[in-house]
């Protein structure tokens, strides 16, 4: 059975690692250095240690095997990893369907998040999930040290059924 639940401060380290080796998986096909690498790892630190009250994660049997976070509690999931040995178990629907409610719950109409394109499972995933593309860019990633194409991905979570003169008027 998979838990969903906040992350805490004891967590961050486990966060950190699972990340990394989430990222290292999908960035396998543009190729990681291990300069590249070292500054992914103090990346995922750093961030899971500031911004742990930002995450949400998931257990397995009592196992952190995955996590999301929307770093300024807003409709934009800024990370989202699950470990690559816990994917296509579920694990990565029920953080996005949790994510998907605190962001309904903050009364926000829309979930967004962005991708590398070339990240194939990724992008699928969150297609299947209801995503579609709203914007292709080429963008600098400081992790590469190089250009690489980023996707928006967006869902519509509440139905604006905005009739008349605006909201409800």
């Amino acid at each position: 059975m998979i838990l969903i639940r906040a992350a805490k401060e004891a967590d961050a380290a486990v966060l950190a690692n699972i990340g990394l080796r989430a990222w290292v998986n999908a960035t396998s096909a543009i190729g990681v250095t291990e300069a590249l690498r070292d500054n992914a790892r103090a990346a995922f630190e750093s961030f899971a240690f500031s911004t742990w009250q930002a995450i949400t994660l998931a257990e397995v049997r009592g196992v952190v095997v995955g996590w999301a976070a929307r770093e300024h509690f807003d409709e934009m999931i800024s990370d989202f990893w699950v470990d690559p040995a816990h994917q296509r178990q579920g694990v990565g629907t029920a953080l996005l369907a949790k994510l998907e409610q605190q962001i309904v719950e903050r009364g926000l109409p829309v979930a967004e998040l962005e991708s590398h394109a070339q990240n194939d499972q990724a992008v699928s995933f969150f297609r299947k999930h209801g995503y579609s593309v709203s914007w292709f860019s080429m963008k600098y990633s400081t992790r590469l040290d190089r250009e690489v194409q980023s996707v928006g991905l967006q869902k519509q979570l509440i139905d604006m059924n905005v009739t008349g003169y605006g909201f409800g008027f």
